[in-house]
């Protein structure tokens, strides 16, 4: 006599049904790896088509590049891009394809099931342009980290990037340790007064928050006599990868021939966000201003944007057109989530 055990599906947001609730998607992964690949959240044909806007972008510049020509992939014939490949200015985080690929169906429906609400906001964050073989720039060093606040815990941001071109074990991107999201509270308890921390971004004065944490050598060791792996993930053009801001990571350069294109979107409740929050995240919309991948907005980037050691001249604080958005985008700015004041 054999016996069916049925699956019950969890509902709710993700971990409030503890580590062992089963979904049957995505979110096991999550709950799992503290990671996970949502396949074709956009269709593959319109991610190629967005990589094909960036690249177009790129040339527009009129500073030399060429989509075919590797000769031309140099700081010279460039917007300032990183050697991590972030590009931190030109108005990109609210370009025409950065928004449209934040509007698609697909990736909204993933935040949706992971925090169990359609009431989410977006966060302005930035693109991620790699090119293989570049020695223009300075070599792309790990940085393992945590994006978030050791001093909060839990499960509270998801992070996210859409993936663009084909991006296989040798084509650079994400580094995730996979399942060390369930180890940091007991992490972070073991090097609460840890001597010789990583210099973070959040100590400059302008930040607001301490939403990071970054791993020094005796915390890698920790992970590593845990049993904790490092994973390179690989995703086809629409592929959403999502993980838990817990697990650590970090990304690494592109040794094949393929470059790397992504859009970084991150999604998070209203009901997570202040009114102040809102307000402000207002303020980011309206000026074009971006963001961190905090979709409430705790910190507008604001860092320089240089050519040559000096301020970039063909920088510019807004896209090329006017951010245009369906109503759902609309919502996703947090605008219409703002209580009026002084009401009668």
């Amino acid at each position: 006599m054999s016996t069916t055990v049925e699956t019950v599906r969890a509902s709710g947001r993700l971990f409030a049904g503890g580590v062992d609730a089963k979904y049957g998607d995505f979110r096991d992964d999550l709950l799992r790896d503290g990671y996970a690949v949502v396949k074709q959240a956009v269709p593959r044909e319109k991610a190629l088509a967005y990589s094909d806007e960036i690249f177009q972008w790129l040339e527009d510049f009129g500073l030399g590049f060429r989509r075919d020509d590797p000769k031309t992939v140099h700081k010279d014939f460039l917007p300032d891009i990183n050697e991590k490949g972030m590009c931190l200015g030109y108005g990109v985080s609210h370009e025409s394809f950065t928004w449209a690929v934040r509007q698609e169906p697909g990736v909204i429906e993933a935040f949706e099931k992971v925090y169990d609400t359609q009431d989410l906001i977006v966060s302005f964050d930035s693109v991620n342009i790699s090119f293989p073989g570049r020695t223009d720039i300075k070599p792309n060093k790990p940085w393992p980290h945590q994006d978030q606040d050791p001093e909060r815990p839990g499960f509270r941001c998801l992070q996210g990037l859409v993936n663009l071109l084909p991006n296989g074990p040798k084509d650079g991107g994400l580094i995730v340790c996979r399942g060390a999201h369930l180890l940091s509270e007991e992490f972070h308890e073991e090097f609460k007064n840890e001597e010789d921390k990583i210099f973070a971004w959040y100590d400059r004065p302008q930040t607001t928050t301490k939403e990071w944490y970054g791993f020094t050598e005796a915390g890698l060791n920790w992970l590593k006599n845990k049993g904790m792996e490092w994973v390179k993930v690989t995703a086809e053009p629409g592929d959403l990868i999502l993980w838990d801001s817990r697990t650590p990571h970090y990304n690494v350069s592109c040794e094949g021939n393929s470059p790397r294109l992504c859009v970084y979107t991150c999604f998070m409740p209203v009901a997570d966000a202040t009114q102040e929050d809102l307000k402000r995240k207002k303020i980011a919309f309206e000026n074009t201003r971006m963001t961190t991948h905090w979709p409430n907005a705790l910190n507008l980037v604001d860092l320089p944007v240089l050519r040559n050691g000096e301020p970039d001249p063909y920088n510019r604080a807004s896209p090329r057109q006017p951010v245009k958005l369906s109503d759902r985008g609309f919502r996703l700015t947090g605008i219409p989530y703002i209580e009026p004041t002084g009401a009668a």
